[in-house]
Order: C-alpha cells, then sequence, then structure tokens
C-alpha cells in the first residue's frame, strides 16, 4: 500500500518510525477466544470503545491468569484508520506481562512516549494526539470490567485536561521531566490543552478547579522552596564527617561535583554552545584536582583556560571545599 494510501491531509514525516512500522505491520491485532484461554487455563476478557472524534472502534482482548492478576495475552481489532492501529497495537503490547492493578496506571502519555523516535519529537500529529486517550480509556474500561468496580474507583486521578484525559499527576511530571517554565511548553510536549484550550488559564468554554497555568507556578514553587531548604547546607558547607569531601569515596566525589555542575555551571556553558565533562578527581593534599574536558564550543574558546575556568573553579570551592583546584585536559 502506498504511503499516501495509508496518511491523508498529513505529512508522512510527521509520524515516527515506530509509528510507521505499526501502521503498517501491527503485533498485536487479532482475535483471542475461548479455546485460547483454555489451553492456557486463563480468563478471558475483551470490551471495545469507540471513539468521541472520529468513527473508530476498538475492541481489546485480555486473558488473565487469575491466579497471579497477570495478563498473559493482549490482542486488538478494529474498525478505523492507520493511527489508530498503531495507538492500538502500542496499547495491546503494554498490556503483555502486568498485573491488573498497575496495568490500570497506563496512560495516554506513556503510549504516545512509546512510540516516539526519540523522547523530543511527538510521534504523531498534534491532532491526532486524541488516539491514545481513546486506547488509554479502554484500558481502563477493561479493568473495571475484570474486577467488577466503578470506572471511579479504578480512575481517581485528577483530570485537568478532558481532551487529552491528562492527569494533574502526568501534569507534574512533564513539568518537572522536562524543566518546563512556560504553559506554551506543557502544549507542546503533552498536547494538554491544545483542543478547546478551557484547561490552559481562566476564560475558556469551560470553567476548571485547576488550569495549566496554576499547575506550572505550583510545580515553579515547590522546586523554589525546595532549593532554598537546601541552599543554606550548600552555601555554608555544613557537612557532617560522614559526608564531608575528603571522607567520600570517588564516586560520592564525582556525583557531588556533578550536582553542582549541573545547577550551576552547565546551564551557563550550554547558552554558550558548550559543556564539559569530569575525566578524574585526584588526591594531592591538600588539594583535591578535579581534571575536565570542555566539549562543544568551550573547547575551542580562549575564555575557557581563564575566565571560564575560574568561573568553575571558584563555584565548585564555595559550593564543596575550598581545596579544590580545576585543572583542563
Amino acid at each position: 500500500m502506498a504511503r499516501e494510501e495509508l496518511i491523508s491531509g498529513n505529512n508522512w514525516e510527521q509520524y515516527s518510525e515506530k509509528v510507521q512500522e505499526r501502521m503498517n505491520n501491527p503485533m498485536r491485532m487479532g482475535v483471542l477466544n475461548q479455546s485460547d484461554a483454555d489451553k492456557i487455563n486463563a480468563k478471558l476478557i475483551t470490551t471495545d470503545i469507540d471513539s468521541e472524534y472520529e468513527k473508530d472502534n476498538v475492541k481489546l482482548f485480555w486473558l488473565i491468569d487469575e491466579t497471579t492478576n497477570t495478563i498473559v495475552d493482549s490482542t486488538f481489532t478494529i474498525s478505523g484508520c492507520n493511527t489508530a492501529i498503531a495507538c492500538s497495537d502500542a496499547m495491546a503490547q503494554l498490556c503483555i506481562g502486568k498485573k491488573i492493578d498497575d496495568v490500570a496506571y497506563i496512560t495516554s502519555t506513556e503510549i504516545e512516549g512509546f512510540l516516539r523516535d526519540d523522547i523530543n519529537t511527538p510521534s504523531v500529529p498534534l491532532e491526532e494526539i486524541h488516539y491514545f486517550t481513546m486506547v488509554a480509556d479502554l484500558i481502563a474500561k477493561l479493568v473495571t470490567q475484570y474486577k467488577n468496580v466503578s470506572e471511579e474507583e479504578v480512575d481517581n486521578s485528577h483530570i485537568v485536561c478532558d481532551c487529552t484525559r491528562k492527569s494533574k499527576e502526568e501534569i507534574i511530571t512533564i513539568i518537572k521531566e522536562n524543566n518546563i517554565t512556560a504553559v506554551e511548553d506543557i502544549i507542546r510536549i503533552s498536547a494538554a490543552g491544545a483542543y478547546c484550550k478551557s484547561c490552559v488559564r481562566p476564560g475558556g468554554q469551560d470553567t476548571k478547579d485547576e488550569y495549566l497555568i496554576d499547575i506550572l507556578e505550583e510545580v515553579k514553587e515547590t522546586i523554589k522552596n525546595e532549593k532554598v531548604t537546601t541552599e543554606p547546607v550548600e552555601e555554608n558547607k555544613v557537612q557532617s564527617d560522614t559526608n564531608s569531601f575528603d571522607k567520600m569515596s570517588i564516586v560520592q566525589r564525582i556525583k557531588a561535583v556533578d550536582a553542582v555542575i549541573d545547577e550551576f555551571i552547565r546551564p551557563m556553558l550550554v547558552m554558550d554552545g558548550g559543556d564539559m565533562e569530569i575525566i578524574d578527581i585526584k588526591e594531592n593534599i591538600p588539594h583535591y584536582d578535579i581534571y575536565i574536558r570542555y566539549l562543544g564550543a568551550c573547547g575551542s574558546c580562549s575564555s575557557g583556560t581563564t575566565g571560564t575556568l575560574y568561573a568553575i573553579e571558584t563555584t565548585l570551592q564555595q559550593k564543596i571545599d575550598e581545596n579544590i583546584r580545576v585543572l583542563p585536559v
């Protein structure tokens, strides 16, 4: 089948290679029946779901080992477009080997991330993100059926974006993992708020108890408070005998230096197109000699051996130990 027959209305390049492969060669498409369940002494359950946006229908099949409540096989059938096929195929695969209580926590974000070729590039065009919500909802529906409970008992998360079914917990994780400081980046990375926009900030068509902008400010304030809590220890170098630099192992020293570099030094280097790495730390009593290598633009910058080096050394002396010396190699 030609690519243009598979995809209409969007550029083929907007789909990850993983999505393209599952469009053409789905791994988990098929029907499980009672004879399949009897062969391995498992319980067969199945249910389906319709898309709120398209005419797609997906049916999910599970074979469950009731002694451990583990999904031993998972397949799907579908009446829908190729993007829905890829999403459903990934969803079915992610269920295999998981216990019922664990599979209930598979989110649309996890399924979409599973199909990315790289962490920073969405796997499908923004307007098709809703397929991941649909198949994640299908998992929750089948969990409620197996456990014979209500959907509220399975999904007690605080949903912020109704369009993508993103919970507050997911949004917080996305903000922290991506170091997000602007609400526009939440929308770009997670697709939350990209549709009706009601969840972005007050003033949309629906009123929310909490908006993306509120959650972002809450996370930023939490991070700020955490830094304030630890800063006096860093500034004054108040260390016990067990965590002072001279008592640390070489691995602990590297981790301590790395932590300071990541927070206070690396961001400045990256802004100028450079970076650095620690090569070794050697004792040369009373000094601790830290050997570094400049990367990127820093490697060819003349200030790397003067001003930049002085700034790095001074920061490490202030934050960790006054006897540190930094030597470029």
